[in-house]
């Protein structure tokens, strides 16, 4: 059955053709298995929250009839402002309005939010951009640049807001400009697309722009709140959207909720967050955490911006999906909240989950996987300015910035075919790691460290079944056909403590593999152990919690990039490289003579068998069907020869590359 629903039909109909809802939510009351809902262009005010679930043979869809002409926002238009003093105005509205759920009475707050809890989910929009909230009266008075920002010149827009009785009092600088006569809005609910109940999986949501909304923080052992998302579900697809101005995240893939485990450090305090995530993992079984039931969703074609949480979330909720063909981009720039949950995207236990061919830039993380990147793979990405700008200061508990992050996790994580640009490329607190035919242009951070005495779960192969725990290792690490190039200073970059600025520390900012000079290659380690012998536990105790091996093979380090001492087959070319990233009316393409350098260097075709298993969870570095991998395919898709297999993610390169 077909539903059709326009904003802009003369009364309320019956979701038919010819007499059209004018709310897509009533739809969302009716939509069984294999209906669809057809939405007219419009502006759509109001929450959607789909009652029953699709089936894998029958979705349930909701298509915009024009891309992008449905838009559907947790956002009211404000045309009561009054003038205050100089370019400051105020406006009254009655708590009534917001029903349950005061944005401007909430405060952005939860487990692993470091940053000051000043900011309210709340939020008011010039013409679709956000101001910036402050503190106090004075401080939206004066009008001046937030230094932390990443955008300076937007961050004179300003707004404050403070309870009188019931009603809400929001003031607004908006510099000069009067607010009546602009497009002016406030967030007023909470998400845009989600079921509020869970299981209600298999819908499909595609050509809608989807805005505004008053998103709170969403760490992983808590409900995680977003736009739209499939709340705790399977099979959903979120295809062709434009997903913008989120509070905190644009789309979340999910955790179930728990009132028992629900942000269980900020409200108990009493066990380490760390455990609290321990008991998360395993508390997700009694809720259905099973392949059969959750995750397999679809995120393709959407451009994704200006959210200060995170683009894509999610928690145990996202596995086995694909992340796909997106554009991610100036996420978290705004620098007022600080936390453990930022980036463009942030999966924990991505188990099988696919990020490939995404543009991800200006961000303060690009990808971020947390714990159980198990059957990650991270390939055909570009990434690149997702590092803080040299004029923004750090805002105390704000994140370091980089292209990749991988943490806490036992692998396998295969790292294939992408562009890395920004000056650090991957934190590696994290083992199990693959990288094959990268263009490496940042340093590999964090070698050995940022996972102090934490162990994490790993799983049974390509299910989400626990296999066991353990602590970290480092190591167990692959590099095989990779370009590291220095493009940017190979001095340390000093990480700040926001507690205790003795703490300071240096990171690293040097390109290539030589951070791994301490790690054992494999014929070193395995030779801890005589297998001729019977095993004695106590005198292999060092061999057990000690480094595992490094494999590096064909890579090649150019402009000062480093290799590891037990390189093979690698070439090191000193000085002269270059890449240069151009952008010309929204196309991209790579400027560079690194091809000059490499002339007829060549190494083997790389596939599963040479890369081998994951040392803890024994698993090899595969397709989530179980399929091996053969490295015979590029960047862009192209076919890589038999005999002439070069380094980097290029089949052919070439001084000009059009991406």
């Amino acid at each position: 059955m077909k539903y059709y629903v326009n904003a802009n039909a003369d009364k309320d109909g019956n979701g038919t053709a010819g007499s059209p809802f004018k709310r897509i939510n009533e739809a969302a009351k009716l939509a069984l298995p294999g209906d669809e809902v057809l939405v007219a262009p419009g502006i759509y005010r109001e929450y959607v929250n789909p009652v029953h679930a699709g089936t894998e043979e029958a979705r349930i869809t909701y298509t915009s009839t024009t891309p992008l002409g449905a838009v559907i926002t947790g956002a009211e238009q404000v045309k009561s402002w009054q003038p205050y003093k100089d370019n400051v105005w105020v406006c009254r509205i009655s708590n009534s309005v917001f029903g349950d759920y005061n944005p401007y009475d909430t405060l952005v707050y939860g487990d692993w939010y470091f940053a000051a809890p000043n900011k309210h989910t709340g939020c008011v929009y010039l013409n679709d951009r956000a101001l910036y909230e402050t503190v106090t009266l004075e401080e939206c008075l004066k009008g001046g640049v937030y230094e932390c920002s990443w955008v300076p010149e937007e961050s004179v827009y300003k707004w404050y807001t403070e309870q009188d009785g019931d009603e809400t009092v929001i003031y607004g600088n908006f510099q000069g400009k009067n607010p009546n006569e602009e497009n002016v809005e406030i967030n007023v609910r909470r998400k845009c697309f989600m079921p509020s109940v869970t299981g209600i999986g298999y819908h499909t949501v595609s050509g809608f722009n989807i805005n505004k909304a008053a998103t709170n923080w969403a760490p992983p052992a808590a409900y995680q709140d977003g736009m739209i998302g499939p709340h705790w579900s399977k099979g959903w697809i979120i295809e062709d959207c434009e997903i913008s101005n989120s509070r905190c995240a644009g789309i979340s893939l999910g955790k179930y909720y728990d009132p028992d485990n629900d942000h269980y450090f900020t409200t108990k305090q009493v066990k380490s967050p760390t455990q609290m995530e321990r008991d998360a993992v395993c508390r997700g079984q009694y809720h259905g955490w099973m392949k059969e039931t959750v995750g397999s969703h679809i995120v393709r074609r959407c451009d994704i911006h200006h959210c200060e949480q995170g683009g894509i979330i999610g928690r145990m909720g996202a596995v086995f999906s694909v992340i796909e063909d997106n554009h991610i981009h100036h996420i978290n720039n705004m620098m007022e909240l600080g936390g453990a949950e930022i980036a463009g995207i942030k999966i924990h236990a991505a188990i099988d989950v696919l990020f490939q061919r995404n543009h991800i830039h200006h961000c303060t993380m690009g990808i971020w996987c947390d714990w159980e990147a198990q059957g990650t793979r991270i390939t055909q990405n570009l990434l690149h300015d997702n590092q803080r700008p040299p004029f923004a200061k750090n805002l105390p508990g704000s994140m370091m910035s980089m292209d990749l992050f991988v943490e806490v996790s036992h692998g396998p994580t295969l790292i294939d075919n992408n562009i890395l640009l920004s000056d650090a490329s991957l934190r590696f607190a994290t083992q199990g790691v693959a990288m094959v035919h990268n263009l490496i242009c940042g340093a590999l951070t964090d070698v050995g460290g940022g996972t102090s005495w934490r162990y994490t779960p790993y799983h049974i192969p390509h299910r989400t079944e626990v296999m066991g725990m353990m602590t970290f290792l480092h190591g167990d690490d692959r590099f095989y056909n990779n370009i590291f190039v220095q493009k940017w200073p190979s001095e340390d970059y000093v990480t700040y403590d926001d507690q205790d600025h003795s703490n300071d520390r240096r990171e690293n900012r040097l390109v290539g593999t030589s951070v791994f000079d301490e790690y054992p290659t494999y014929g070193e380690w395995i030779a801890q152990f005589d297998f001729t012998q019977r095993p004695n536990m106590r005198t292999l105790e060092s061999a057990h919690f000690g480094h595992l091996p490094v494999w590096s093979e064909g890579n090649v380090y150019l402009n000062g990039a480093q290799p590891w001492k037990h390189e093979e087959k690698g070439l090191v070319v000193e000085k002269g490289a270059k890449v240069e990233l151009v952008e010309k009316e929204g196309q991209y393409s790579l400027e560079t003579n690194i091809y000059d350098y490499l002339k007829d260097f060549k190494d083997r075709m790389i596939h599963t068998e040479i890369l081998g298993k994951a040392f803890e969870p024994e698993a090899a570095f595969e397709n989530a069907d179980g399929t091996a991998i053969r490295f015979d395919t590029d960047y862009f898709g192209n076919h890589r020869g038999v005999d002439d297999v070069i380094p980097g993610p290029f089949a052919a390169g070439s001084g000009k590359i059009k991406l």
